[in-house]
C-alpha cells in the first residue's frame, strides 16, 4: 500500500490528456472505390523505399530519383567530413542540461506522440527561450575642451593668443581710421548726396493743360482791393505789354466807387504792383486797370465768334483766394444771355459763354482760354443752387464767361476814352412769360426814342431783332448791343396776333 502511493506520487508531475475517442463513420463503396486507397496499398502513401527491393540500394524498380546536388551546393551546405552520422545538437539550459537529454527524459515515461498518435499530450515548458537582454555598460564622461582647443583643434600658449589680440585689434583700429577718413572726406551723412535724376517727371506735349497753364497762368493774376477792414479778391488778365489788365468791374467796384481803395495785382513770381483804375463799364461788367511793371507776360486773344459747343474751355484765376488755380471743362453753349443784379448800378447783361470748367467766386476776371491758350472769354458768374443745401456758393458746373470778341472790343474804347457807349432801342422789355422763349414784350417806350419813331408800341412782342432771334427781355437788350448807336436794323414783332417788320434806328445810352 505504502509502494503504491510513492508510485502515484512520482508519476503526477507527467500530467497527461487521453486523447479523444476516434470517430470512424461508415464508408460509402462508391466513395471508397473513387477515393480510396489503390490495390495492394495498406498505409496513407505507397512505399517507395523498401529493403528487398530488386535494385538493392532499397530503390524499388522503375523509381526516377532527381540528379545529385552540384559539388559547390554540396560542400557550402553539406555535413563536414566525419560528421556523416551526427545530429545537430541542441545548446544546454540554465542548468546545464542539453536539450535532447531533456527531451529523451520527457518522453522516457511514455511514447513517443509525434511518432504514436494515440499518445496522450503532455504540458511542458516553452519551446523558445527568452535570453535577457544585455545592459550596455556605462559611458565615461571625457574631459571639457577649452576655447584655445574649439578655435585652433589644439592647444595654444598663452603668450601666442595675447599676440594675436593685439594683432586683431591693430586690424580693427585701422579699419575704424580708414571708414573714418571716406566717410570725411566725401560720404558723410551731412555731406552731398549723389541721386540719379530722371530728365523729365511726365511728358507734356504741346497743347496739353499742362503747357497751356504753363504759358497761360504769367498772364493772369491775382487782384486784391482793400478799403480800411473791407476788401475782396478777383482775378485779371494782362492784355497789353504797357501793363493794361483786363478783369471784372465787380471786383474793382469798390476802387471805383472810394478813392482810398488800394487796389493790388499779384503776379505769378510773386511780384505785387500797385493798380490804377483805367475805366469801368458796369453795364457789360467790365473794367481795365493799369499797372507799372516791366515786361509783363501778355495773353494771347482768340476769337470767341469760331467757338462751338463742346470745344475745350480752361479756366485759370484765384477761387476763394487760391492763387494760379487751373480748372478745365467744355464750352457748354454759346450766346446765353445772362443778367445779374449790381446794387451800386444798372443791371449787368452780356452775351456769354456757358462752360461746366469749376469756377468760383475769386475766378471772376480771369482768363477762359481755349485748347491754344488763346483768351475767349472773361470768367463773370456762376448759377448756384441753394436749394440743394448748404450756402449755395459753390460751382455747379454752370458758369459764363463774357466772349472775348465783346470784352476786347469794351477794353479797347475804355482804354482809348474811359468809358463806353452802347446802341439803345429807347424802350423797357419784359419777358413775355416767366422761363418762356415767346419774346420781349415792349413797355415803357420813350416818346421820340428810337422804337417810337419806328412805330413801335407798347404791348408789341419782338420776336427778332437784325439777324437774332429775341427769345426774352435779355436776349432784347444783348441783341441790341450787338450794334452801334445809329445803326439802321430790323425789328420784327407781333401786334395783335399779326406779324410786322419795322427799322429802327439806334439810339445810344
Amino acid at each position: 500500500m505504502t509502494e503504491q502511493s510513492n508510485s502515484n506520487h512520482e508519476q503526477a508531475p507527467e500530467e497527461r490528456l487521453a486523447p479523444r475517442p476516434l470517430a470512424r463513420p461508415s464508408v460509402d463503396p462508391a466513395q471508397a472505390a473513387t477515393f480510396g486507397r489503390p490495390r495492394g496499398v495498406d498505409g496513407a502513401f505507397d512505399r517507395l523505399y523498401r529493403p528487398d527491393a530488386g535494385n538493392g540500394n532499397g530503390i524499388a524498380q522503375g523509381m526516377k530519383l532527381s540528379p545529385p546536388p552540384p559539388a559547390s551546393l554540396t560542400e557550402a551546405f553539406g555535413r563536414p567530413p566525419g560528421a556523416e552520422g551526427v545530429l545537430l545538437e541542441r545548446p544546454q539550459d540554465d542548468n546545464g542540461v542539453s536539450a535532447k537529454a531533456a527531451e529523451a527524459q520527457m518522453w522516457a515515461a511514455g511514447s513517443d506522440p509525434w511518432r504514436d498518435p494515440a499518445a496522450g499530450a503532455i504540458l511542458a515548458g516553452p519551446a523558445v527561450q527568452t535570453e535577457p537582454e544585455e545592459t550596455p555598460p556605462p559611458r565615461s564622461q571625457s574631459a571639457m575642451l577649452s576655447l584655445p582647443e574649439v578655435l585652433f583643434g589644439r592647444r595654444v600658449r598663452p603668450r601666442a593668443l595675447a599676440l594675436l589680440g593685439v594683432v586683431a585689434l591693430l586690424v580693427g583700429a585701422l579699419g575704424g581710421l580708414v571708414g573714418w577718413w571716406v566717410a570725411d572726406t566725401g560720404n558723410s551723412l551731412t555731406g552731398e548726396a549723389t541721386i540719379s535724376e530722371a530728365q523729365a517727371g511726365k511728358e507734356r506735349p504741346a497743347g496739353s493743360i499742362a503747357d497751356i497753364a504753363k504759358r497761360v497762368s504769367p498772364a493772369v493774376v491775382s487782384i486784391e482791393v482793400k478799403s480800411g477792414e473791407t476788401g475782396g479778391v478777383g482775378s485779371g488778365v494782362v492784355i497789353d505789354p504797357q501793363g493794361y489788365i483786363l478783369t471784372n468791374n465787380h471786383v474793382v467796384s469798390l476802387a471805383v466807387t472810394d478813392k482810398t481803395a488800394v487796389a493790388t495785382a499779384v503776379f505769378i513770381d510773386g511780384t505785387r504792383a500797385e493798380a490804377k483804375v483805367v475805366g469801368a463799364d458796369p453795364k457789360t461788367d467790365l473794367a481795365v486797370i493799369k499797372v507799372n511793371v516791366p515786361n509783363p507776360t501778355v495773353i494771347q486773344i482768340g476769337k470767341s465768334s469760331d467757338l462751338e459747343p463742346g470745344d475745350a474751355a480752361i479756366a485759370v484765376g484765384s477761387p476763394l483766394g487760391l492763387e494760379n488755380t487751373v480748372t478745365s471743362g467744355i464750352v457748354s453753349a454759346l450766346h446765353r444771355p445772362v443778367t445779374a443784379a449790381d446794387s451800386s448800378g444798372p443791371p449787368i447783361i452780356y452775351d456769354a459763354i456757358q462752360t461746366d470748367a469749376p469756377i468760383n467766386p475769386g475766378n471772376s476776371g480771369g482768363a477762359l482760354v481755349d485748347s491754344t491758350g488763346a483768351l475767349i472769354g472773361i470768367n463773370s458768374s456762376i448759377r448756384t443752387d441753394a436749394s440743394a443745401g448748404g450756402s449755395g456758393a459753390g460751382s455747379i458746373g454752370i458758369g459764363f464767361a463774357i466772349p472775348s470778341d465783346t470784352a476786347i472790343k469794351v477794353a479797347k474804347t475804355l482804354i482809348k476814352d474811359g468809358k463806353v457807349v452802347h446802341a439803345d432801342i429807347g424802350i423797357n422789355a419784359a419777358s413775355v412769360a416767366a422761363n418762356t422763349s415767346e419774346g420781349a414784350q415792349a413797355q415803357n417806350v420813350a416818346p421820340n426814342g428810337p422804337a417810337a419813331n419806328a412805330g413801335i408800341k407798347e404791348g408789341d412782342i419782338i420776336t427778332k431783332l437784325g439777324g437774332r432771334l429775341v427769345r426774352n427781355a435779355a436776349e432784347l437788350t444783348v441783341a441790341v448791343r450787338d450794334h452801334s448807336p445809329g445803326e439802321v436794323v430790323p425789328v420784327q414783332l407781333v401786334r395783335e396776333k399779326r406779324l410786322l417788320t419795322v427799322d429802327v434806328t439806334l439810339g445810344s445810352d
